[in-house]
């Protein structure tokens, strides 16, 4: 059986690099909470306080990140090979059930103010919206580069993106308040700021999951790797081939390779699994590999009954 070097090293993780961002981003989210809290007592905003609650799960959701993004940093051992890598996957799914739970509390806050109408300060409402506007606009582009790169990063982007545009909807109803008077602009808000909620969740939510029953992942396609396998001279067959994500930005795969005897006898064994896992590594960046070499007719029951 061969592998690569290891288990990828703590410092690789994607979500490292950004630490110092995240840190910002806390700032910025909680800022905006107590900007938005105050705001919402001194105008009577419904829309205002869910915004303050949804910029309050942002801190809360980018704290999970960043202690998860710190657990990884330490180093495997031998009870935890991988370390504490898939903790930035279980904050992921934290995260997006946190988001879920501000979704329903708005929901049912807006259905409520429908029936017990508050008198709500539409002009205040609009300039605090403003403000909160802003400093999203900041925390987007401190984490413009991260979305792409890890799901906690990702889930962090989303969540300030989101109240990006909560902070819209907060300033267009303040708008139609002060402009027409229209008190209902106020729930009708807090409602687009619920639903603004919605999507982004349920894709952080599938993508955590994804991650977590250890399926394929998704830029992979196992019958093309496969076959590239089946191509390096000498080799016969493929058998319980498995890939999965340890977290994001680390895939890894084992597989069982049946090789031809000819191949066992000309070729040294350490030479032939670098070739295999350069193969693998090259074509599908697959950084950790443990693939098992097989001699001509071994394990054919094992090999009817695994992919």
């Amino acid at each position: 059986m061969g592998h690569d070097h290891g288990a990828p090293s703590a410092a690789s993780t994607l979500s490292g690099g950004f630490r110092g961002r995240l840190l910002w981003t806390i700032g910025i989210s909680v800022t905006i909470t107590l900007v938005q809290v105050v705001g919402s007592l001194l105008s009577g905003s419904l829309a205002l306080l869910a915004d303050a609650a949804h910029s309050l799960t942002d801190a809360v959701g980018v704290s999970l990140a960043l202690g998860a993004i710190t657990l990884a940093q330490r180093a495997p051992t031998p009870r935890r090979t991988f370390g504490f890598f898939r903790v930035e996957i279980f904050s992921a799914v934290l995260n997006a059930l946190l988001l879920a739970g501000i979704f329903i509390w708005v929901l049912y806050s807006a259905i409520r103010r429908f029936s017990e109408p508050v008198e709500v300060k539409g002009g205040l409402m609009f300039g605090v919206a403003l403000v909160g506007l802003a400093a999203n606009i900041v925390g987007l582009y401190l984490l413009r580069d991260a979305k792409e790169r890890s799901l906690n990063l990702r889930g962090a982007y989303l969540e300030v993106l989101g109240d990006a545009l909560g902070s819209v909807a907060v300033i267009v109803g303040g708008l139609v308040i002060l402009l027409t008077g229209w008190q209902a602009a106020d729930p009708v808000a807090s409602i687009v700021i619920g639903v603004l909620i919605v999507p982004r969740t349920y894709s952080l939510l599938r993508d955590s999951l994804h991650v977590l029953l250890e399926a394929t992942p998704q830029d992979m396609d196992l019958s093309e790797l496969r076959r590239h396998l089946l191509a390096e001279p000498g080799v016969l067959a493929v058998h319980d081939l498995h890939a999965w994500t340890v977290t994001s930005g680390m895939p890894v795969l084992t597989a069982h390779i049946v090789v031809s005897d000819a191949t066992l006898r000309e070729e040294e064994t350490g030479h032939l699994l670098g070739r295999l896992q350069a193969c693998v590594g090259d074509h599908f960046d697959v950084p950790h590999s443990t693939i098992q070499l097989e001699p001509e007719g071994h394990t054919e029951d094992a090999r009817s009954l695994h992919s």
